[in-house]
């Protein structure tokens, strides 16, 4: 199996600023910019770290610009675009860069004056650490490359003045690195707003020199501009790498980049670690580990070896798989660049993010990390960037938690999943259920009639992953009966509770959701009127693993939604809303039930991936995007790489192998 993305055709500047890339640690750090090396938006760079997993993120590392210097010419392999006096002015190295690669890694292949330069990035798993490998193949006479990393201490979603940068990072703050043993030389600083932090940047097989123009003034990101904001950004530059190459020769180098978070024990401050020593070869190495790490992914997963489509959604699946401090459990990042974790989208995702491809002791820790912060009934919906307790202020993430536990048993059916969901996970299936049943925050309650109400309505979506949670909830009451020594009828009779209940719902809902002139169900009903806006969160009424229509009438939604609302590369939310790519999913598996699995209606499922295979290549490569405008060319918007997206078109896409 071989997992890579081979780009050229990279002198067009304009035509490849939009196309990112993205690189994730595990730990909620990234590292992200353009497939021509030039930033475009506010939270690219190489190592943006996360200093309290997987939250609180700061860039600490933007970037490395070259110079191929031979003899009086040089070849500045910089690219990037800086607000002038009158216009904006660009550097466009891109005209030297040959390929651009994507393996798990980044590497970008610049050629010029007969050299051919290697830069490629590796984010180091369960780290804060980056390291780039540099090669340079020279078939001239003797030449160098000028390495010059561009440096910064900001909120990733935040950014930098020179007045700001001045303050934060004043120049005295650089402390120099030279170990005359193995060679190794650089810099480390901690910014003047949080001392806990050192950010350190040591490389081997270079000299270093201080530069005297420290400061990169006025980066413009073309993406910020084109949303209306200021668009600018400034990094500090202290240091120049030199890196020779004798005549027919090549020389390496590497680069690791490391931030450090100091740690307490009780009111003691911990000491700083020892600086790594490392060698010419150390970011080679770590980017041949990141990529067996990926192909591991791969053959976990289990997909058919040729299917390269199954490969991209894996590789992509696992970025969202984060640690978090607070639980000490892995969790679910909702969405990068910008978004924490949160307990709508885990859930939604989970299935393809986690189970898909195989990480089922992943699967029980997310699990466990969002029961933790389970109140009155209701799961975390995010967790905030600076940390601290998350809020918990919505009606479908507890819902979607049943869907959840009952697809890990689904994947895992064996005893000691069994065990697992009966001794950790049943007790708060339990919680939510009494919550909702007897009412919690947000007006969320039951009503007499057995539909879920929340405020003054009963939405479709809601009452579909109510049905389907009563239902869940009898199933697995069932199954831990059958195979518990533990009061065995205790769970029989909560079953026969939730299996009455679901039969109320399910003829409640036939009743009343059901719009016969539009061939749909309402959106939401209350006692003032019934909303026949037509959106696609209907879907789950023929989706879920439970659920209350007929045949006809699951038909009928189905074809409503494909003529109306489907696009290609996700659902519109409303007629003319915003398109949404987790819904897929749903719509996928709604079009496969209806059309009974037959071989038709999965060679037609199987064309509606052709718009998703040509997203993964032309915005964020290898992944897929929040959500889209809802007019042609259905432009991306929202984060570039979504969990939910991933996750459900990925689970969507298995269906077909089925």
């Amino acid at each position: 199996m071989n997992f890579e993305f081979v780009l050229d055709k990279l002198n067009n500047y304009k035509n490849n600023l939009n196309r990112e890339w993205l690189l994730t640690n595990g730990l909620g750090g990234y590292g992200s910019s353009s497939i021509i090396g030039a930033h475009s938006r506010i939270h690219q760079g190489y190592l943006i770290a996360s200093l309290q997993a997987p939250v609180d993120r700061v860039l600490a590392f933007s970037k490395t610009n070259e110079r191929l210097v031979c003899g009086s010419r040089i070849y500045d392999l910089t690219t990037a675009q800086h607000k002038g006096p009158y216009t904006s002015e660009f550097n466009q190295g891109n005209m030297h860069l040959s390929q651009f690669k994507y393996d798990g890694n980044v590497t970008f292949i610049y050629e010029a004056g007969g050299m051919r330069l290697t830069k490629t990035i590796t984010l180091v798993h369960e780290k804060n650490q980056c390291t780039i490998a540099y090669t340079l193949e020279n078939n001239g006479p003797a030449a160098g490359v000028v390495i010059t990393p561009l440096m910064n201490y900001r909120k990733h979603s935040a950014h930098m003045t020179i007045d700001d940068l001045r303050f934060e990072l004043p120049e005295e703050v650089f402390q120099e690195i030279r170990n005359e043993n193995n060679g190794n030389v650089g810099f480390y600083y901690s910014p003047v707003s949080n001392s806990d932090v050192r950010i350190s940047l040591i490389s081997a097989g270079c000299e270093m020199v201080k530069r005297n123009n420290v400061y990169d003034e006025n980066m413009e990101l073309q993406h910020e501009l084109d949303d209306g904001k200021d668009g600018l950004d400034c990094h500090i530059k202290p240091y120049d790498f030199v890196m020779e190459v004798a005549a027919g020769g090549v020389s390496k180098a590497s680069f690791v980049c490391s931030v450090d978070v100091k740690s307490s024990t009780g009111r003691k401050k911990v000491n700083w670690p020892e600086f790594e020593e490392i060698d010419r070869d150390t970011a080679f190495v770590e980017a041949e580990k990141e990529k067996n790490r990926v192909q591991a992914l791969i053959e976990t997963a289990g997909f058919d070896e040729d299917d390269e489509l199954a490969q991209v959604l894996t590789v992509a699946a696992n970025q969202f798989i984060v640690k978090r401090k607070s639980s000490n459990k892995k969790s679910i990042i909702a969405g990068y660049p910008w978004l924490t974790d949160r307990g709508r989208d885990a859930m939604v995702a989970f299935t393809g993010i986690c189970l898909e491809t195989g990480h089922f002791d992943d699967a029980k820790s997310i699990l466990l990390t969002f029961a933790k912060y389970i109140k009155n009934g209701l799961l975390p919906n995010e967790f905030p960037e600076e940390g601290g307790t998350p809020s918990n202020n919505t009606a479908d993430a507890s819902l979607w938690y049943f869907y959840a536990v009952y697809n890990y048993l689904k994947y895992v059916d064996n005893d000691e999943a069994w065990k697992f969901v009966e001794d950790e996970i049943y007790p708060y299936l339990q919680e939510i259920m009494g919550a909702y049943r007897k009412g919690t925050s947000y007006s969320i309650k039951m009503d007499d009639d057995a539909l879920m109400q929340v405020g003054k309505c009963k939405p479709v979506d809601i009452n579909a992953l109510w049905y389907n949670a009563l239902m869940t909830m009898e199933e697995i009451s069932r199954g831990i009966a059958r195979r518990t020594h533990n009061k065995p009828e205790n769970y029989l009779a909560y079953a026969g509770g939730c299996s009455q209940l679901a039969i109320w719902v399910k003829e409640a809902f036939n009743t009343d959701f059901w719009y016969e002139e539009g061939g749909y169900l309402y959106n939401s009903i209350s006692e003032e009127e019934k909303d026949t806006a037509l959106c696609p969160d209907q879907l789950f009424a023929i989706s879920l693993p439970f659920t209350m229509l007929d045949p006809e009438k699951e038909k009928s939604v189905v074809k409503v939604v494909k003529d109306n609302l489907y696009v290609g590369v996700g659902l519109k939310s409303l007629e003319e809303g915003t398109t949404w790519g987790f819904m897929l999913g749903a719509f996928i598996e709604a079009y496969l039930k209806v059309g009974g699995h037959s071989a038709q209606a999965i060679e037609e499922a199987k064309a509606m991936f052709e718009p998703v295979e040509k997203h993964l290549v032309t915005e964020c490569i290898g992944n897929y995007s929040e959500n889209f405008n809802s007019e042609k060319p259905y432009q991306p918007k929202g984060c570039f790489a979504q969990a939910w997206s991933v996750g459900e078109i990925l689970r969507a896409y298995a269906l077909l192998k089925k």
